[in-house]
């Protein structure tokens, strides 16, 4: 077949460099942006495959989110804007790793395997983040399409997110939306612009927020977004790659972990103010008090927040819609004791990574899921939807009914049900603090988070971890998870839980307990402990204090 040969020749100019083995992860592929140019030439052919075996468009993202500038990724998009099947994930890895002259043979193997029609045409939507390496990597991945024939548009300079949207309004024939950067921004600005209208008498002030832009892609496209937002928003982006480098002392990731304010920005106490990381697809929230201390309002209070509204909402609208929050282990006590007993919301917990979250939410009519990171988002089931639908277009109702049910429309539409979106969640988050009439300090005090502490151990097999129980219990090595609860035991409010990293030979340790103090040392006691029955290497942890 003539594309196969086309395959061989482009393939010569992405050669694989000798012995480099990397694995399709929940992030995609991630690494130093120089060992990059064959995986992504060969994820242009995996995309092409893909696209014809579903006979619909799939996205590729280049991008290596809150990762250092001179990193670089990719991952793939299937036809609903979600993540990668997880069959589809192995095939990304074999092809990665198959050494230059094997190459072909592994494609058929795939192809076979799938019984992928190669006659079906295929469609392929490729977006990058602001990396420097981003440009010649996209291009290696269009480079792969074109090698099979597939068809491609390049999106250029995209949000993550972004990328995701568009392959859903494709595949829907535009029903999600329309399949471009404005039809995005229009979507979402209409129905904020809707949401606020509901906000009693806003002042300036209240209207302002402070953005982190982590100098990525997202400081870009919410600058090219505020003009939508017209007067309902007034917005200071920091942080927006002007100047300083991609997530360096700033950004999401680096403010949740630091508990501290990034880089560059100026704010008075009380301001509100938030930080995306690169590729924008997490946010967090923040302020300082009088005293100057910082105040972190991370994913754990952002789903309760939302959770809130929207339980609130369904009430005013007489709708009995089975709404759930999922979290994984890392989630703070307190938000899990709030939310399950003074919200009476359910409360699922589920193993950590996004994939699992958005899966366990796709089980309820409506499901908020949100790592403690910042990354999380809201789905509605079709059913969820229809009821919303008819309830707003009864003209039979009263007015507290049909004021919730339009409420619960927009909300519908200014959310990215795709995946976590720091620009879609920012505009939820400032339209249901307007509604509520509520400062950041207000939201904050919902409830106080438990002190905590994560540590990490290396080991020399983080194998011989073995999790059950959404990874809250170890099931091996012998003897951990009984030293562990003989631990906790010893502190208030106690609770602590190890887990093998996905990427690199160490455990997490994470600990919570009623006194930082407390802690602190819960959480140096289980490292002592993982150290001993895990295979520990180098120094055994010392005290943090």
């Amino acid at each position: 077949m003539a594309h196969f040969e086309e395959v061989c020749k482009q393939s010569d100019l992405h050669p694989k460099p000798a012995g480099l083995v990397l694995q399709y992860g929940t992030a995609g592929f991630r690494t130093s942006a120089d060992k990059l140019d064959h995986i992504m030439f060969r994820m242009g052919l995996l995309a092409t495959l893909r696209s014809k075996k579903t006979k619909a468009t799939i996205g590729v993202m280049v991008t290596a989110s809150h990762n250092p500038e001179e990193d670089n990724g990719v991952k793939l998009i299937d036809p609903m804007g979600e993540m990668l099947t997880s069959s589809w994930e192995d095939y990304a890895t074999q092809l990665a790793n198959t050494d230059q002259n094997e190459l072909l043979k592994t494609l058929k193997d795939i192809i076979e395997k799938e019984a992928v029609d190669m006659s079906q045409e295929a469609n392929v939507y490729v977006g990058k983040d602001t990396r420097s390496s981003s440009a010649s990597l996209s291009q290696a991945v269009l480079d792969g399409v074109k090698a099979l024939g597939g068809h491609s548009k390049d999106y250029g300079l995209v949000t993550t997110p972004q990328m995701h949207y568009m392959v859903c309004c494709q595949n829907t024939q535009g029903k999600y939306g329309e399949a471009t950067v404005e039809g995005y921004y229009c979507k979402l600005s209409q129905a904020f612009s809707q949401l606020a209208k509901n906000a009693s008498n806003r002042t300036d002030d209240q209207k302002h927020l402070s953005v982190d832009g982590a100098n990525g892609i997202g400081a870009i496209k919410v600058r090219e977004m505020e003009s939508h937002l017209k007067n309902h928003m007034q917005l200071s982006v920091f942080n927006d790659g002007s100047r300083g480098k991609l997530n360096h002392q700033c950004g999401a990731d680096f403010v949740k972990v630091q508990q501290t304010l990034p880089i560059g920005i100026k704010i008075n106490p009380g301001d509100r103010c938030c930080s995306f990381d690169g590729d924008a697809d997490r946010i967090v929230y923040y302020y300082t008090d009088s005293q100057g201390d910082f105040h972190l309002l991370d994913g754990d209070k952002i789903a309760t927040l939302i959770s809130t509204f929207l339980k609130e909402l369904l009430n005013e609208a007489g709708l009995d819609l089975k709404i759930a929050v999922v979290q994984t282990a890392y989630a703070n006590g307190s938000s899990t004791h709030y939310l399950e007993n003074t919200m009476k919301v359910i409360v699922k917990c589920t193993k950590t990574g996004v994939k699992h979250l958005h899966h366990a939410a796709q089980e309820f009519d409506i499901g908020v899921y949100f790592e403690a990171n910042g990354h999380g988002t809201v789905l509605f089931s079709d059913g969820a939807e229809e009821k919303i639908q008819q309830l707003a277009n009864d003209t039979n109702i009263n007015d507290e009914r049909k004021k919730a049910a339009f409420l619960l429309q927009n909300t519908i539409n200014i959310i990215n049900q795709t995946v976590g979106d720091a620009i879609s969640d920012m505009l939820l988050i400032e339209a249901i603090l307007a509604i509520k009439g509520m400062t950041v300090q207000q939201w904050d005090a919902i409830y106080s988070d438990l002190p905590n502490r994560q540590l990490k151990v290396k080991v020399s097999d983080r194998r011989v971890i073995d999790t059950t129980d959404a990874e809250r219990r170890a099931v091996t090595p012998a003897g951990l998870q009984e030293a562990i609860d003989d631990l906790v035991k010893k502190y208030e409010k106690a609770r602590s839980f190890v887990r093998p990293s996905g990427t690199e030979d160490v455990v997490r340790v994470y600990a919570e307990a009623d006194t930082q103090e407390s802690a602190d040392a819960l959480a140096h006691e289980v490292s002592l402990a993982v150290y001993g029955l895990a295979g520990g290497v180098g120094d055994e942890p010392k005290p943090l204090h």
